[in-house]
């Protein structure tokens, strides 16, 4: 059997070059000290605290799977599906 990884791979990644559909309030995150944990339970490694204390997104690596948003205190992240047609496609089960 693959790993995960492996078996993400399959994956086809169609990403929205025009409108991200994750956004991080970096004043309340910095003040609820969100990053770390956006690190610690994104399965995808979409975001990274910065040098400068701000949190990073790679969008277009998301999984959709909202564990994020869960996570997250409320205030800190806007985030809702891409547009049709964009985003991630799953090839495996």
């Amino acid at each position: 059997m693959e790993s995960v990884t492996e078996r993400l791979a399959h994956d086809r990644f169609e990403p929205d070059a025009e409108q991200s559909h994750i956004e991080v309030n970096q004043e309340a995150a910095a003040r609820l000290c969100v990053g770390p944990l956006l690190e610690r339970i994104c399965p995808a490694h979409v975001y990274s605290v910065r040098a400068d204390g701000t949190i990073g997104v790679i969008y277009e690596a998301c999984l959709e799977c909202g564990t994020c948003l869960a996570m997250a205190p409320p205030g800190t992240l806007s985030w809702h599906y891409p547009r049709g047609g964009t985003g991630v496609e799953f090839r495996e089960g």
